[in-house]
C-alpha cells in the first residue's frame, strides 16, 4: 500500500506538469493561430509617426462608406472597395499629422464657432437644402436648430451617432484644415530685391559658339555597365532611389479561355431562340424566359451612342428585321429592330413634383396628390407663376433654387423614369402635361414642360439577347487538373523550372509588385495572389493554382524586396542609360585634351563648330540643342567669354562652348510690385493646395502601412 502511495505522490507531479505543459501549448497554439497574444498589437493597421490604426475601427468605417453607396445604389466592386480603403487610409494619415500641427499651433474650433458654421449665413450646403424655407427659398437657421436639439436626446440612436460622431467631427476638421491652410498661405514673404534680381537675370541673353559631340557617337556595346557602377551611383543618391517593399515572381499559365467547340456551343443555345425573338412582341416576357448578358431597354437610342460591332447592319435593318448571331466582343448576340424615329441629344426641361411616395414610404394619398397637380396645372393656366410654384410647392429640393429646371441628355434616358424620359425625349418643345412616375426612390405626379430639344438625329429602338462566349465545364476542369497537377509536383524553384521546361511550357515574369497591387501587369487582377507573394519565401511555389481570368496560374516568389535603396536588379533599367552616357562622356572629354580652340575640338572631334545667338537665361530650352541647364549656365560665365570653357557633359552630348556675348534686353512693361505680388500669389497659390502640403508633411512623418496582411 505504501508502495502504490509513493507512486502516486510522484506521479502526481509528473500528472500536473503535463497538464501545465498542455495548457501553455494550448494557449500559444491559439495565440499565433488568432495573432491576438505575443504580438505586437495584431489589430494594428498601420501607424503614423506612433499614433496606431486600429483594424477594427477602420473596417467599421469602411462599412459604413460601403453602405451609403448601396444605398445610393452602386454595386460595390473589388476596384471600389480597394477606392474606399485607400480613401480611408488617407483620411487617418491626414488626421493623425494635422492633429499634431494643429496642436503645435494651437489651431482650434470653438462651440460659438460651430454654432456659426450651422446656424450662420453660411451654412453646409446639406444642411441649408435641408433646411431651406419653401415660402422664402432662404435658410431657416432656427429650424435646423430645433432639429439638432431633438436629435441631442436620442443618445445611442444610428442617426444621433452619424450626426454628433461623424458629420460634427467632419465640420471641425474642414475648419481646422482651412485655418492651418490660410495660416500657411499668409506666412509668405516676397522681397522686392529678390523680385528685382530675378528680372534682372531674366532679361540676360548670351550668343556662344559651340560643338556638342553626341553620346550617340559611341556605340553602346562598347561601354559596359557593372552592378558595381549601379550600386555606386545609387548610393550616391539615395534620396532618389528608395522603394516601397515589393515583391517578385514567375509563373506558368494553364489556358481555360473557350475552345473552338465551346464557342460553338454557344453559338447554337442562340440561334435556338432567334425564331422567338423574331416573331415575339412580349420583349419582358421573352427576356424573363430567357436571361440575356445585355438586359433589354425599352427605349430608343442615338445613332451616334450606338457602339456594338455590328452597328451599321443594325441601322440598316427594317421594323421587325432581326440581325445574328453575331460576334459582339465576347458574346454572341442577336439584334432585333423593333422601331425608330427622331429624338433629341438634349432637352431642357421644368417641372413640378408632387410626391405620393418617397424611399418606400407613403407620404401623400395618391388622390390628393392628384388634385394637387390638377390645382397647380389650372393656376398656371389662370396665371400663376410656374417659379413661385416650384419654390412653395414642389417636392423636389434638387430643382427649386434653379426654377425646377433640368438639362438632361440622351444618356440619361436608361437612368430617370421612363414615364418622365418619353414626355420629355419623344414629345416637342413646347409640350406641357402631367405624368405619374414610380421608381424605387419615390412616386408621384411631375407637371413638366420642355422648355428646349437639340440635336436631332436617328434613333433606334433595339432588342438584343446576347449570351457570353464561356468555356465550358469540361475545359474548366482539365485547365484547373493541370494546374493543380503541375503545383503538387513543384516545391522549390529547381523542381518549378525543371517541370516547365519539361511540359514545354512559357515562364512569365512580373516584377516590383507592391504591397496593395491588385492588378499584375501582363496578367491582370488578382489581389489574392499578391498576398500570397507577401506570406510566401522566396522559392516556395504556390500549392494550389490562382484563377486569373480565363487562365489557371501558378507562381514561384523569386525576390523580396525590403523597403529601402532600390536594388541593382531594380534601379538597372532607369540608372543604366545614365551610367553609360557618364562613359562616354568621359571618354569623349578625354580625348579633347589639348584643344584649347572650337576650332581643335571639331578637327578632333569630326563636329562642325555651330552658333546659337539667343540662349534666354530665363529658358530651360536651347533652340534646336534641347534642355541642356549646365550649357545654359556656362553661356552666363563670364570667364566663358575670355577663354574655352571646359567640356560640359549634358544630357545628350559633351559640349565645348564660347561665349561671345552677354547683354540685357530691357523688359519695358516690367512693374517690379506687381510682379512681387504675381510672385506672392503663385507661392499662396502653391501652399493652397492640400495635395502638395501632406505629401510634404508625409515625408517628415513615420508611415508604416500593414493594410496589406488585412486584407
Amino acid at each position: 500500500m505504501s508502495i502504490i502511495q509513493t507512486i502516486r505522490d510522484k506521479a502526481a507531479w509528473i500528472i500536473i506538469g503535463a497538464i501545465a505543459l498542455a495548457l501553455i501549448a494550448f494557449i500559444v497554439q491559439d495565440g499565433i493561430r488568432n495573432r491576438s497574444i505575443f504580438s505586437d498589437n495584431p489589430t494594428a493597421l498601420g501607424s503614423i509617426d506612433g499614433t496606431k490604426i486600429d483594424a477594427v475601427a477602420f473596417e467599421t468605417r469602411y462599412k459604413q462608406i460601403e453602405d451609403q453607396y448601396q444605398n445610393q445604389g452602386y454595386q460595390i466592386n473589388d476596384q471600389m472597395r480597394e477606392g474606399i480603403r485607400e480613401q480611408i487610409w488617407n483620411e487617418y494619415v491626414d488626421d493623425a499629422i494635422l492633429s499634431e500641427k494643429y496642436k503645435e499651433l494651437g489651431i482650434q474650433v470653438s462651440d460659438k464657432e460651430l454654432s456659426d458654421i450651422l446656424y450662420g449665413v453660411n451654412p453646409p450646403q446639406d444642411l441649408r437644402q435641408q433646411f431651406t424655407d419653401e415660402a422664402t427659398g432662404q435658410y431657416n437657421p432656427t429650424a435646423a436648430y430645433q432639429q439638432i436639439q431633438a436629435l441631442r436626446k436620442k443618445k445611442n440612436s444610428a442617426a444621433y451617432n452619424s450626426f454628433f460622431g461623424q458629420y460634427l467631427p467632419s465640420l471641425v476638421k474642414n475648419r481646422q484644415r482651412e485655418k492651418y491652410i490660410s495660416l500657411l498661405g499668409n506666412s509668405v514673404y516676397v522681397p522686392r530685391w529678390m523680385v528685382e534680381k530675378m528680372n534682372a537675370d531674366n532679361s540676360q541673353q548670351a550668343s556662344i559658339s559651340y560643338v556638342n559631340i553626341p553620346y550617340s557617337s559611341i556605340s553602346d556595346s562598347l561601354v559596359k555597365v557593372t552592378d558595381e557602377d549601379i550600386k555606386t551611383y545609387t548610393s550616391a543618391r539615395k534620396e532618389g532611389f528608395q522603394m516601397e517593399e515589393a515583391r517578385g515572381m514567375e509563373y506558368v499559365t494553364f489556358d481555360a479561355s473557350p475552345t473552338k467547340t465551346d464557342s460553338q456551343s454557344v453559338y447554337d443555345q442562340v440561334n435556338a431562340v432567334r425564331q422567338e425573338l423574331q416573331t415575339t412582341t412580349d420583349y419582358s416576357g421573352f427576356f424573363a424566359r430567357n436571361p440575356s448578358e445585355l438586359p433589354f431597354f425599352d427605349g430608343f437610342v442615338l445613332k451616334s451612342k450606338m457602339k456594338l460591332a455590328a452597328t451599321d447592319s443594325i441601322q440598316s435593318l427594317q421594323d421587325g428585321d432581326l440581325l445574328g448571331p453575331f460576334v459582339d466582343g465576347a458574346n454572341y448576340t442577336l439584334a432585333k429592330m423593333i422601331a425608330h424615329r427622331s429624338m433629341p441629344d438634349s432637352v431642357k426641361v421644368r417641372h413640378i413634383l408632387i410626391k405620393t411616395a418617397d424611399q418606400g414610404r407613403p407620404v401623400l394619398e395618391d388622390s390628393v396628390a392628384k388634385k394637387r397637380i390638377d390645382s397647380i396645372v389650372n393656376a398656371i393656366n389662370k396665371g400663376s407663376s410656374f417659379d413661385s410654384m416650384v419654390i412653395k410647392l414642389s417636392d423636389d429640393p434638387g430643382s427649386k433654387d434653379k426654377k425646377g429646371e433640368y438639362d438632361f441628355g440622351s444618356m440619361q434616358l436608361s437612368t430617370i423614369s421612363k414615364e418622365f424620359a418619353e414626355a420629355i425625349f419623344y414629345g416637342k418643345t413646347g409640350d406641357k402635361k402631367v405624368v405619374r412616375v414610380e421608381n424605387a426612390q419615390y412616386a408621384g405626379y411631375h407637371y413638366l414642360e420642355v422648355l428646349n430639344q437639340k440635336n436631332f438625329e436617328p434613333a433606334y429602338k433595339v432588342a438584343y439577347y446576347s449570351k457570353p462566349i464561356v468555356p465550358s465545364d469540361q475545359t474548366t476542369t482539365s485547365a484547373m487538373g493541370l494546374a493543380a497537377q503541375f503545383a503538387a509536383e513543384n516545391r522549390n524553384k529547381k523542381s518549378f523550372d525543371d517541370n516547365a521546361k519539361k511540359k514545354n511550357l512559357n515562364i512569365f515574369n512580373a516584377a516590383d509588385i507592391r504591397p496593395l497591387a491588385s492588378n499584375i501587369v501582363g496578367l491582370g487582377q488578382s489581389r489574392e495572389l499578391v498576398k500570397w507573394m507577401y506570406e510566401a519565401k522566396v522559392g516556395d511555389v504556390s500549392d494550389k493554382p490562382f484563377v486569373v481570368g480565363d487562365k489557371y496560374v501558378v507562381p514561384v516568389l523569386t525576390n523580396s524586396y525590403k523597403a529601402g535603396l532600390m536594388p541593382v536588379e531594380i534601379a538597372r533599367a532607369q540608372v543604366e542609360p545614365l551610367i553609360r552616357n557618364q562613359k562616354k562622356a568621359n571618354q569623349i572629354i578625354e580625348k579633347l585634351k589639348g584643344a584649347t580652340t572650337l576650332d581643335m575640338v571639331a578637327k578632333v572631334t569630326g563636329q562642325p563648330v555651330q552658333r546659337i545667338d539667343t540662349i534666354q537665361f530665363s529658358s530651360p530650352f536651347i533652340p534646336n540643342v534641347g534642355q541642356e541647364f549646365r550649357v545654359i549656365g556656362a553661356a552666363f560665365n563670364k570667364a566663358n567669354q575670355t577663354s574655352l570653357s571646359t567640356p560640359i557633359a549634358g544630357n545628350g552630348a559633351v559640349f565645348v562652348i564660347k561665349t561671345e556675348n552677354i547683354r540685357a534686353v530691357p523688359n519695358v512693361n516690367f512693374d517690379v510690385n506687381v510682379a512681387r505680388l504675381q510672385t506672392l500669389q503663385q507661392q499662396q497659390g502653391a501652399l493652397a493646395n492640400p495635395q502638395m502640403i501632406m505629401a510634404i508633411l508625409k515625408k517628415s512623418s513615420t508611415i508604416k502601412d500593414n493594410r496589406h496582411r488585412f486584407f
